[in-house]
């Protein structure tokens, strides 16, 4: 998904430090989505929490058709949670790869520098 800026150009080393600086923002954004995310699947979470236990409750008072109500609401809930959850692993898994890019850069740059990454 990045932006490959190389063709040789004679200023290289701009150009690198102009692709680590994308990078970095492009990380960091990832970073932010994830935060929200995390705090999104945690109140998620306790919604499905609560709707399960409004259904237990429901339950216990023989309330049949309240609990046919929460049932629903619970199923709801319980989709909702799924779809944000899916979301943050894909955050997730983007961040990995994000980080896995900026370290081949910089192992490359690092090998191009005559250095061998043995320190």
């Amino acid at each position: 998904m990045t932006a490959d800026l190389h063709s040789g150009t004679a200023d290289e080393p701009a150009v690198q430090t102009a692709e680590f600086i994308v990078s970095s923002a492009r990380l960091a954004e990832l970073y932010d989505c994830s935060a929200l995310l995390r705090r999104t699947r945690t109140r998620a979470e306790e919604i499905v929490d609560e709707a399960r236990a409004l259904l237990a409750e429901a339950e216990r008072r023989g309330d049949a058709e309240r609990a046919l109500t929460l049932r629903d609401h619970l199923e709801q809930a319980r989709g909702k949670y799924c779809q944000v959850l899916g979301a943050y692993l894909t955050i997730c898994r983007r961040i990995n790869e994000e980080r896995q890019e900026i370290l081949r850069a910089q192992m490359e740059r690092d090998r191009t520098a005559g250095l061998s990454g043995v320190a």
